[in-house]
């Protein structure tokens, strides 16, 4: 068992807010991220996500951003960040999925 943190995923897997325009490094950076977290990731781990996890403005916008990583393994633990507007009810988060853990802070 192991513990991993990653932090500014910024994704926009249903959203037009491609993060290449920071560069040329940064296209597809969510499919680096996948490959990345699926070599060194076991089930058993825990992975830390600090904030900005999604460009999302509502929830329900922000939804496909969560299932990605509700499908990658490991128990993740994911911190509001200051760009997750769509950040909702805490409770209503925490009862979405039972391999992700929100904390406001």
């Amino acid at each position: 068992m192991a513990l991993w943190a990653i932090s500014d995923l910024h994704l926009a897997i249903n959203s037009d807010k491609p993060m290449d325009i920071f560069g040329d490094k940064w296209e597809n950076h969510h499919e680096k991220i996948k490959k990345n977290w699926l070599r060194k990731v076991s089930t058993e781990d825990t992975v830390l996500i600090a904030g900005d996890i999604s460009w999302s403005m509502s929830i329900s916008e922000g939804m496909s951003d969560l299932e990605w990583i509700h499908n990658l393994p490991g128990k993740k633990i994911l911190i509001k960040g200051n760009h997750d507007y769509w950040w909702s009810s805490i409770t209503k988060l925490n009862s979405l999925y039972e391999d992700m853990d929100f904390n406001p802070k």
